[in-house]
């Protein structure tokens, strides 16, 4: 049996979080969206880097926005998934439904 890289759970918490946000998945974005919704804390230094390795593995794409007024006529860089993202993220989430028990899916 082929072994499987699995995306981390950091990882997996940014993916979820670009496939939420999407079209207007960014840094800031992302870190508000995992705190609210998982109540953990990041640095946007260990958002970009998990970005990083995630468009290194081809998982997630990034794009320019347009300037925008609100940040001095400057662009975001807009995240989102690419096919494989897609996939891995459906792929990993199902991987652990199969594992978890009834109680948690509850």
């Amino acid at each position: 049996m082929r072994r499987r890289d699995y995306p981390s759970h950091l990882e997996l918490m940014v993916l979820l979080a670009v496939w939420r946000l999407r079209p207007d998945a960014y840094g800031v974005s992302i870190a508000k969206e995992i705190e609210e919704r998982c109540g953990y804390t990041l640095a946007l230094a260990g958002i970009y880097a998990t970005l990083e390795r995630l468009q290194e593995k081809g998982l997630v794409k990034a794009t320019r926005s347009e300037p925008t007024p609100t940040r001095g006529g400057r662009a975001r860089i807009l995240f989102s998934l690419t096919a494989a993202g897609v996939e891995e993220t459906q792929a990993t989430w199902g991987a652990l439904a199969r594992l978890a028990p009834k109680a948690v899916l509850s």
